[in-house]
């Protein structure tokens, strides 16, 4: 067989050689390896032994006699299948085919494993290594991403909300929504309520908004886009019969999502879950990458929700309201609409993709019993 293609082959002699300290480690007798040494050039490999002496590595063949400091040489990690490569500066490389002559050569010249490959050898360690990395990923999905989509957000100029959600309206408005049909008079008196009763906020605590009312193709239904536009449906008003009380709570609780930006909050963690899943899983499946998006998106909506319902009541009780006023309207909206025969269809509180009762919002019954309680009522 022609030396190049010649297979790798091992073995160790015990030799009396010079002690060698590697990593405070000091044998007093190394032994003597052989291996096949590829220069860089070529793929020829030729016979050599190697010997540890010192800080030195010690490389013998025909015609060669090279020495190396140990600290230079790129060491192979131990494992349990595979041939043993070492990588020499400049050029070169040792190779050996028996991984468990170059093993005991290696312990017999004072080499100490790291932590790292001794855990990578014990299944109890590679077990709790994975064990506390699902604890990390689990932490920074629950506590981290939010985290920094507020350090983000608060770096973000109010400028770019507007932006957001000048392209979102549009979008809307050519696919889902139409005109208002309501009397002018009936969207003044709307405007009118609400805005009187954030008028007894604290200065500084109210967002800039605009109210404004759409025809929808999705049904009763009340959003909040960046920026400050709050949408709401001629249906939804129509369906708890244009009872000021309640639309003032629901539009309130829409303004708690513009108090604390919860649209472009979410926005900027979507995002980062989208970057995460695909470096996580690439290409491999558009499915499992959208998986942790979805459910970051649904669970980060939870508790928006919940914020935004905090600063309903706090309109609602600086307006002189009481928060009952939202018991009636999930009571309302739990009904199906005898106007509409598709709302039998979706009974669920008029769930939607969209709006005020989507389908990542806490339970109603949560929802309720906390307007009861901050309403004084069991």
């Amino acid at each position: 067989m022609p030396p190049a293609m010649r297979p790798a082959t091992c073995s160790a002699s015990t030799s009396a050689s010079e002690p060698r300290n590697a990593r405070a480690v000091t044998p007093t007798q190394a032994q003597s390896l052989a291996a096949d040494y590829y220069d860089g050039r070529s793929a020829r490999a030729q016979p050599v032994q190697l010997r540890l002496a010192g800080h030195e590595l010690l490389i013998s063949g025909e015609n060669l006699a090279r020495r190396v400091p140990v600290r230079e040489v790129q060491w192979p990690e131990r494992t349990r299948h595979g041939a043993r490569v070492a990588h020499l500066p400049g050029a070169g490389s040792l190779h050996c085919a028996d991984s468990a002559a170059w093993d005991v050569w290696m312990r017999s010249g004072g080499a100490a494993e790291s932590l790292i490959v001794k855990a990578q050898q014990s299944w109890r360690w590679a077990m709790l290594c994975v064990l506390a990395l699902a604890a990390l990923l689990v932490a920074g999905y629950q506590w981290g991403l939010p985290w920094a989509a507020r350090a983000v957000v608060r770096a973000l100029p109010a400028s770019v909300d507007e932006s957001i959600g000048s392209v979102a309206m549009n979008s809307l408005d050519q696919h889902l929504m139409q005109p208002s049909e309501l009397p002018a008079a009936r969207q003044r008196q709307i405007r009118s309520a609400f805005a009187h009763a954030v008028a007894a906020l604290p200065p500084g605590s109210v967002p800039t908004y605009e109210l404004v009312f759409r025809k929808s193709r999705v049904g009763p239904n009340a959003f909040a886009l960046p920026g400050g536009t709050i949408v709401m449906t001629d249906q939804l008003v129509e369906r708890v019969a244009a009872d000021e009380a309640v639309l003032t709570g629901v539009l309130a609780h829409e303004l708690g999502h513009l108090r604390h930006r919860h649209g472009t909050r979410l926005l900027a963690q979507v995002s980062a879950l989208g970057v995460l899943s695909s470096a996580l899983w690439g290409d491999f499946s558009t499915l499992l990458a959208s998986v942790p998006v979805w459910l970051g998106q649904a669970s980060y909506s939870r508790d928006a929700e919940r914020e935004a319902d905090a600063y309903a009541v706090q309109v609602l009780k600086a307006a002189g309201l009481s928060p009952l006023v939202m018991v009636r309207f999930f009571e309302t909206m739990a009904r199906p609409d005898p106007k509409d025969e598709a709302a039998a269809g979706r009974r669920d509180s008029g769930r939607s993709w969209l709006g005020f009762a989507i389908a990542s919002h806490p339970a109603d019954d949560e929802r309720i019993a906390f307007f009861r309680a901050a309403g004084g009522a069991r």
